[in-house]
């Protein structure tokens, strides 16, 4: 494909690590088929599953957008930090899943405590260093992008930014259901509670802004009025579902 051609080209530090989290998505999906370890009434490896393959989207989109930065050095810098982190996170989220156990809001015991404060800091260092991406996209001209594109990865990051750091919510509860404990089946694929509220829902969605956004204003939005309107309606979705879930209401039944 020539995405992927030209992917490698623009940043081959996430490219190449994206395929090593499809090999991890991969093998934690066929594990899922040929183990009975459950964590929290679910597959223990269905959630690293998931947590691979979110990283590829996220690690392959914002490759693709740096290539537009003119200061090459800090995308480097942040290439191999955000490499290190989501070594760090997926390998602990792995590792507790061959145990049986929670990675996230596991307080168990002091090592657990200590791992779940590093992955917190971890993350939220990444997170503060992907808002700094996005500062760039403000300070600096790209008169090779459409306004329409170029305002789609400005506001796609920075609806990322905020409901990645929305996640603070459930790290403050250690849960992310709202009226009942965390556990159980829910929707299919994504395991969103059907019977209370959710917080990983406004998660997934406002931080999936940075596909969504920069694709309308690449394909199908060509005017500047016209991203911020689709922008202000992605933001609102978001914003509805995390009200929705903090009143216990699930997303469907």
């Amino acid at each position: 494909m020539e995405f992927l051609h030209q992917l490698s080209l623009r940043n081959p530090e996430l490219y190449y690590f994206g395929w090593i989290c499809i090999l991890g998505a991969v093998t934690t999906l066929f594990l899922t088929f040929i183990t009975d370890t459950e964590v929290l009434g679910i597959n223990a490896y269905f959630k690293p599953f998931k947590f691979f393959l979110s990283s590829v989207i996220f690690l392959w989109s914002i490759a693709w957008f740096m290539h537009y930065l003119p200061n090459q050095k800090i995308v480097t810098i942040y290439s191999w930090f955000t490499i290190l982190v989501f070594v760090f996170e997926l390998g602990w989220i792995v590792y507790q899943a061959s145990k049986g156990t929670t990675s996230h809001f596991n307080r168990d015991n002091a090592f657990h405590s200590m791992m779940w404060t590093l992955m917190g800091a971890a993350i939220s260092l990444m997170t503060l260093f992907t808002l700094y991406i996005g500062i760039l996209f403000y300070t600096n001209e790209f008169p090779q992008l459409s306004s329409s594109y170029l305002w789609g990865i400005r506001l796609g990051i920075m609806l990322f930014v905020i409901f990645a750091f929305e996640g603070a919510l459930m790290g403050s509860r250690l849960a992310h259901t709202i009226g009942a404990p965390d556990g159980g089946e829910g929707i299919p694929i994504l395991n969103w509670s059907r019977n209370y509220g959710d917080l990983r829902i406004a998660h997934f969605v406002g931080m999936h802004a940075l596909q969504a956004l920069p694709l309308s204003g690449a394909f199908f939005i060509k005017s500047t009025v016209g991203i911020f309107i689709i922008s202000g309606l992605y933001a609102g979705l978001a914003l509805y579902v995390l009200v929705r879930a903090l009143n216990g209401l699930p997303l469907i039944r």
